[in-house]
């Protein structure tokens, strides 16, 4: 009788390891209200296999946090996501995604320190959601975009969008869909640019900001 031979397992991935002379890591938070796609942004961009910590949602959480326009989310970020993007062999850009629900909102001011930056992703279904997010970056003067992340529902001006959250027209506006590697690399570019120019208002260095690097994000296989 013949034996049944069976195929080798697929090769792993190769390990994506940080460069020896990278020196320069630049911290970028992602925050929002709760299912907004933070988490998804951060596993889409990210080199390497994002650290999530998310957890199954259960009943006890539905008299605690609002679902309202995310019934089917079935689980959620309790501490953060963390992902990484290599600039080039000297700067790496390090993402954190912050959870959205209220009660883990003191974790915030601990993510926010030494921040370059954040992105406010928004849903524009509850664009209320994402107040909170937008007052504690003002708070804390951390420079940040807002980026409206697509779930098919109907559009929204540009304008609306700004006037509902409050925004100045120094904060860039961007649209995106945080399950593209591509989408959510222009988010962060968008930061990146806007991070560039407040810091350089007359074409000289701002002591306030870390410096960005010019350089553009590359592409990693997936």
């Amino acid at each position: 009788m013949d034996s049944a031979i069976s195929e080798p397992p697929p090769a792993a991935p190769p390990h994506q390891t940080l460069s020896s002379t990278a020196d320069n890591g630049l911290k970028i938070v992602v925050v929002g209200g709760f299912g907004v796609g933070k988490t998804t942004l951060v596993r889409s961009v990210s080199e390497i296999r994002p650290l999530n910590t998310e957890e199954t949602m259960s009943q006890a959480g539905e008299d605690i946090d609002d679902t309202d326009g995310v019934r089917a989310k079935t689980a959620t970020t309790v501490a953060f996501d963390f992902g990484r993007i290599s600039l080039d062999a000297r700067n790496v850009l390090y993402l954190f995604g912050a959870p959205g629900q209220e009660r883990f909102w003191f974790l915030w001011d601990r993510l926010f320190s030494g921040t370059l930056g954040a992105v406010v992703l928004v849903d524009t279904r509850r664009i209320a959601d994402s107040w909170y997010a937008v007052d504690r970056l003002e708070h804390h003067g951390t420079p940040f975009v807002v980026a409206c992340n697509d779930f098919g529902g109907p559009g929204h001006a540009p304008a609306d969008i700004r006037e509902a959250l409050d925004l100045g027209e120094e904060v860039p506006l961007v649209f995106c869909d945080a399950r593209s590697r591509e989408s959510s690399k222009q988010v962060l570019i968008a930061l990146v640019e806007h991070l560039k120019a407040i810091s350089e208002p007359s074409g000289r260095p701002n002591a306030s900001y870390p410096q960005p690097h010019p350089e553009p994000i590359p592409e990693h296989a997936p």
